[in-house]
């Protein structure tokens, strides 16, 4: 008999979804994110959404399947710069406070007040006695918010270290994207077990019972982007507003109106 052992087997990737059955299910979705705006507006919800992640993890390609086809009047999308001298200066939480939604929104934080756990604290753009404080007093303040009846979701998305260099080679590579790399991705990137450790103890710090984060391994996109937007529909609770009946109204009669010759100038027709 041999005495080698079984080996445990992979579980299964699931195939690679195609471009129609990917289109298929974010219809769906984007049909109940509708459903959810609509009840987000009349109900004045409250809603906070944060992804954070390494470079290259998609935060901007779930953000933008996310918001593609809802008002930017309800969803709106905060990208902060670096802090200026006079933000320095202020509380930490400061210059993100005036962002946070109120009834009737959704605010959406491409990268948030979490930057302190991760890029400052990895880059020394901070003190290990600020990051510390920070991730102290980030769970008390969630928590605030929380009690504010802000329904408050945290995503971090998870690249794996292969993946993370295929895009941030695509983005040198491909003229359309090479806005994305900065200097600053580009000095982060050899510091993948850094940023694991700041991950590690943000994770241990900051996931509350209150506030956890929900992680999705994203080398996946497309099932990143439906995923994330399911899971965000679960935790909202809504429901289906009473559609209104439009009937599109009779054109007005001309009244003797003469289309006039249109002489501004015309856009070349090139394509």
């Amino acid at each position: 008999m041999s005495s080698s052992k079984k080996k445990t087997p992979d579980v299964a990737t699931p195939e690679k979804m195609g471009n129609k059955e990917y289109e298929r299910a974010l219809r769906d979705l984007h049909i109940e994110l509708v459903h959810l705006q609509e009840w987000v507006k009349q109900k004045g919800l409250k809603v906070c959404i944060l992804f954070e992640g390494r470079d290259g993890a998609g935060k901007g390609g779930v953000i933008k399947a996310l918001t593609e086809r809802v008002s930017p009047r309800v969803f709106r999308v905060i990208a902060l710069p670096a802090p200026t001298e006079r933000e320095k200066s202020q509380i930490y939480m400061q210059r993100y406070i005036p962002h946070l939604p109120a009834a009737g929104e959704v605010v959406i934080f491409d990268r948030s007040w979490y930057n302190r756990a991760g890029v400052e604290r990895v880059m020394g753009f901070c003190t290990p006695e600020q990051t510390q404080a920070f991730l102290h007093g980030a769970p008390i303040i969630e928590k605030a918010m929380v009690h504010d009846d802000i329904i408050l979701l945290k995503y971090w998305l998870e690249v794996s270290m292969d993946e993370q260099t295929r895009r941030l080679k695509d983005r040198i590579d491909d003229g359309r994207k090479t806005w994305k790399l900065s200097p600053m991705d580009v000095a982060s990137y050899s510091r993948w077990y850094d940023y694991s450790k700041a991950r590690d103890d943000m994770f241990a710090q900051t996931s509350s019972e209150w506030a956890p984060w929900y992680v999705i391994h994203s080398d996946d996109k497309k099932r990143t982007r439906l995923n994330i937007i399911s899971h965000i529909l679960s935790k909202v609770p809504y429901k289906k507003m009473p559609a209104q009946k439009i009937v599109l109204p009779k054109r007005q009669k001309p009244d003797g109106y003469k289309e006039a010759e249109i002489t501004c100038p015309r856009v070349d027709l090139k394509y």
